[in-house]
Order: C-alpha cells, then structure tokens, then sequence
C-alpha cells in the first residue's frame, strides 16, 4: 500500500552549499507561520555551537503541508566530519535533495552522501544552488553531477534524475534559467511528483527502528524514528529489541508526530510517519521498537569507523578546579557514556589507569565540538594529540588516506604543492579556472593533515578553500614532518610579569600576556628555534632607588597569539596536553617538571 499523503525526504549537500538556507525558504513560503516566529538566517541551526560556527552539526526534522500532503524534511551536517549524523537519518527517508553549489559543483562531501543515498536505495532529485551568484556554471555543474552518478556506478533509472536550479537565499527555484520566477514552489512540486510514497504495511506487526534521541529533563529519553510496518497508540505496550538481542516490554507514554518546526501528541501513528516515542526504556539508536506479541528486530545502523583518535584525561593541573563543576574521572565517563548513545560515530574506550579514555571519531572537528559542548556545561579536562587508527591488513599496517581538495589563488599554487606534498601528498589533478582561481586534488595520509590547514590558510593569505573526505585504508607511509618549531616552559608557578615576557621577546611568540597564570610545565610561548626551552615568565625587574636618564626602557609587547580549540589540538606533539576549561584553554607538557620530562625521554630512548 501507499501513503500517497506523506512525503520523507533529507537535504544533503556539501558544507556551506545551502541546505539550511533552503530549509529557511520553504518554511518562510509555506504559509504555516507569522513572520515573528521565523527570526533571522538558518533557523534550524538553533544550537550555540551552530551558530557561532555557521555549520550544522545535528541533523533535524520538521514537517511542512503542501497541496494536502504532509513533507517530512531531515536537514543534515555537510561537514564530513559529522557523516555519522547523515548515515542514520537517510534510513528515514524515501528521496533526497543533493543541493550543489552553481559554481563549486561537486565536492567531497557530495560525492559521500551520495553514494550513501544510493545505497539506500533513495530516489535522488539535485537542485543547482546559488544560481544568482555571478560567478555560476549551472550547466556545467548539472554535468558534473552527472558524470559523478556514472561514477558511483549509479542504475539507467537512477541516472535520468530530475533536477531543478535554485536560489534558497533569493528564495526561488525555476526550470528555466530565464525566467526566475520568485517561489519556491516549483521544488516541492517536483517532490511530490518524483519522491516516491512510502510503502508500507500497516496491518503487519509494529517495527520501527530508533535513529535519534533526544533528552528531556520532563519525560526523559525521546526515541525518533520511521515506522516501517503497523501502527504505535499512546499506552500500548511494544517491545524494545537491544544490541544484545534483549527484548525489553515497554508502554509507549505519548506518541508524537512532527508538525511544521515542532512536534503534536496523537493517539495513533502508522506505517510511514516519522514520529517520536515518549516512555521507552532506555532506548539507544539502532534499537528497534517492535510489537508485543510478534517483535521483530530490523537490521541495526551501521556507520562508517572513525579514523582518529584522541586520549581524554582529568585535568591536573596545579590549576585544576577551579573554573569546572565536573573534575573527577567518574564525571568524564560519565559523560562520555551518555555521548555514546546519541552519536553513532564515536567510539569510546577505557584505558587501564581508569583515569584515561581514548575516543575516536571522524575528525578534529567531530572531537573538538564534543569538547566545546562539554566545557561549556562545565567540564575541566585534558587531551592528547590527535592519532589516526591504523588497521593490519595482510600483515601490514595500513592507515586511513584522505581525498584533499584546494582552491587557491594561482599565484600561490606552489606554495600549497609544497606544503602538501611535504607531508607526503600526492597530487591527483590539477585544473585552472578562469577567476584565477586552482583546484588542486590530492591523495594524502590522515595524518597529514594534522596542522596543514592553518598552514595552508597562512601560506594563501587565508585566501585557500580546503575541503577533505575519507578515501580509503593504504599502506602506511614514511614519517610526516613534525612541528618545526620548540616550545617555552615555564620553570615556576605564578602571574606572568610584562618585565619577563619583554625579556624574552626576541626568541619567541607568546601564547599568554603580562598577568595570565602560569605553573611548572605550561606552555607559554613558540620558541624560534626547533628545541624546547626552560624560562621563568614571572621574574620581574629588581628596582633600586638609583634613576638615571635613559635607564629605564619602553616595553613594548605584541598580543600573545589566540588559539582556538582546533588549532591547539593540531598544534601540540605527543609529550604534551591541551588543558580545557570552562573559561580558558592552556597548552602544558604531560610531564609538568624537568626532571621527569629529561627521565621520560631517557626510558623511552632506552625502549
């Protein structure tokens, strides 16, 4: 049977080519709401960490009626990093809009997404992006995507896709190049003639596979899913199907549904709605919600492995304390154990000291955000170097390759090869634009790219347009260049003095200014040469009672450099951590005191 009055569909595109905007448009053309409740740009991007960064990180749902037919939209993550979040809500939906950008085509993250799409068997529509932009190649674009399905080896069918061009930000979408128009509505008609009805069985046993939860401090966990046969009624009883194949009895306090930006109990919910389930016990994502009687269990999720890793520890630090609410170690596991449940791509295990973990996920930037998110509620920590996973294949040891992507200015090409192919990149392609733009492709081991974008971004005037994905596991590669530059430690604890720093400004740049609090083994500064040095940041000026003229000089210093979250975790090596607050990020050896940094490098010599 088909539910010809719903529609499932998911946004998915590269970062930045659109998709939350679009979102923006059909909710602002839909009619369904006054212009006080749709307030400024990427109204789906409602968490802090979205907005401050202008990215999506969490896939969400909304609900919109068009023509009588209820459209349930999924707005996904374009970053790579968060591929995760798009592999197990693309299980709800039956079509998807692949958003590409009229004048960057096809990037990295386009061609993941959708070969995932396409091995979910969803029909895919493409919408040409951007096309006021002055700069746009529609047709040329419409041709890349075209030669990117041949590539995914996509089916005769499957290659006849239907495509429209698009503004979201002019809030448009036409057939025509020229003619405009000034609606949205050409797209979700074509939604509606080619996203095929969900076919379902609504008289079989209740399944539904849970592919996101939610927390509320009210009711608890909140399972959301599709449901792919029967119906759920608020009260009924349901069995919950585990990882472990544990069938747990259940009743199902309210049923939701979705209902334009928010969601509306209802007594019933069948086959083909995206609903979320209130009462369940303890649901985790992959779990499956199956009827009493009959339970069958779906095939769970199964993402992509990640391939970084990271060790987290408590803070140690002779300054730790005193910003955080959450210092122990029971706290971080705790924390981490909650992530578990709601991010299918990370991965998280115990290291044997028990006051350590190692988790991994698909990026820095997937890591980095859970430490933002876990600072800000208040957790103090430390972390290593990021680490790629390796994997022995055949008796060799293979590490993860990533497909690197670079627009630069033509003028600095050279200096982009040089430093990619210096951390052992090859170069794949090659192709000049007419804006004076380059693409550069290249194959380069993961680790590679640890630190190489604020390379790459100096090297290009900030100019460069970096994007990457996974490729595949390679046989490992020789050594990459490690940081160029030594460190300067603090040798005391105390308040930095101006008279000290001013000392030492001619052999360094200062990672902290005249008054910040330092300790034995934090890292103050970059030394100009490539070793470690020892200085005391506190010693101030001995004064006596004797003025002369001339004697006293001007300190003159420069701002010490400002760090984010990423940029520190790409900068320290492996004998040091990135402390993290609620209020400030510091840089400090594992071994805070000479002696036992000069006794760890002599045992690890001798092994």
């Amino acid at each position: 049977m088909k539910r010809e009055d719903v529609r499932n569909i998911a946004i998915i595109a590269h970062v930045d080519h659109g998709k939350t905007t679009l979102v923006d448009a059909l909710l602002h053309q839909s009619g369904h709401f006054r212009d006080s409740q749709l307030k400024g740009d990427c109204i789906l991007d409602s968490n802090d960490l979205e907005r401050e960064r202008g990215i999506t990180i969490l896939a969400k749902n909304i609900a919109l009626m068009y023509k009588g037919v209820k459209i349930n939209i999924i707005d996904t993550p374009g970053h790579a990093d968060f591929g995760g979040e798009v592999e197990r809500v693309l299980r709800m939906a039956d079509g998807v809009l692949i958003l590409v950008d009229a004048f960057e085509g096809p990037r990295p993250q386009t061609r993941f997404v959708l070969k995932k799409a396409l091995e979910c068997g969803l029909k895919p529509l493409v919408v040409i992006n951007k096309i006021d932009r002055s700069d746009c190649r529609p047709d040329h674009v419409l041709s890349e995507m075209f030669d990117l399905f041949v590539e995914l080896e996509a089916d005769d069918e499957t290659l006849d896709f239907p495509y429209i061009y698009a503004s979201a930000r002019e809030g448009f979408a036409t057939h025509d190049l020229d003619n405009f128009g000034d609606s949205i509505h050409p797209l979700l008609d074509m939604v509606l003639e080619n996203v095929p009805a969900p076919d379902v069985n609504q008289d079989a046993p209740l399944t539904m596979m849970v592919t996101t939860l939610e927390w509320s401090e009210y009711v608890g966990r909140v399972a959301t899913g599709r449901i792919s046969s029967g119906k759920v009624h608020t009260g009924e009883r349901v069995t919950l199907i585990k990882r472990n194949g544990d069938h747990l009895k259940c009743t199902v306090d309210s049923v939701e549904l979705f209902n334009n930006l928010g969601r509306a109990p209802v007594d019933e919910a069948s086959a083909g709605d995206i609903v979320a389930l209130v009462g369940l016990d303890n649901p985790e994502i992959g779990d499956t919600v199956a009827c009493a009687e009959k339970p069958q269990a779906l095939v769970r999720i199964d993402v992509d492995e990640p391939t970084l890793s990271m060790l987290f520890t408590i803070n140690s630090s002779p300054l730790a304390g005193q910003d955080g609410k959450y210092v122990t170690s029971r706290n971080l596991r705790d924390r981490l154990m909650r992530e578990l449940e709601s991010n299918v791509a990370l991965r998280v295990a115990e290291r044997e000291d028990k006051d350590s973990f190692s988790v991994s996920g698909r990026g820095i930037l997937h890591l980095s955000v859970l430490i933002e998110q876990m600072r800000r509620e208040g957790y103090e920590l430390s972390v290593g170097k990021p680490e790629v996973i390796r994997k022995k294949i055949d008796g060799k040891w293979h590490e993860p390759f990533e497909s690197l992507e670079v627009d630069a200015p033509s003028e600095v090409v050279g200096s982009v090869m040089e430093l990619v192919c210096a951390r052992r990149g090859q170069m794949i392609d090659m192709t000049s634009g007419e804006t004076g733009m380059s693409h550069l492709k290249f194959s380069i081991p993961a680790r590679g790219l640890i630190g190489l974008r604020t390379r790459l971004l100096n090297a290009t005037r900030g100019e460069a347009i970096i994007n990457h994905r996974f490729e595949a596991y390679k046989a490992s590669e020789g050594e990459v260049p490690r940081r160029a530059n030594g460190v300067l430690v603090s040798q005391d604890k105390g308040q930095a003095v101006g008279y000290a720093l001013w000392k030492l400004r001619d052999r360094a740049e200062f990672f902290v200014g005249p008054g910040a609090d330092v300790y034995e083994g934090m890292i103050v500064g970059e030394n100009v040469r490539n070793n470690d040095l020892v200085v005391n940041p506190i010693r101030g000026k001995k004064l006596t009672n004797v003025r002369a003229s001339g004697s006293d000089e001007n300190m003159v210093l420069k701002p010490p450099r400002d760090m984010s979250l990423e940029a520190a975790l790409e900068y320290i090596e492996y004998d040091e951590y990135v402390e993290i607050t609620p209020k400030i990020i510091r840089l400090r050896k594992i071994h805070l005191t000479e002696n036992e940094r000069k006794r760890n490098q002599r045992t690890t010599t001798a092994e």
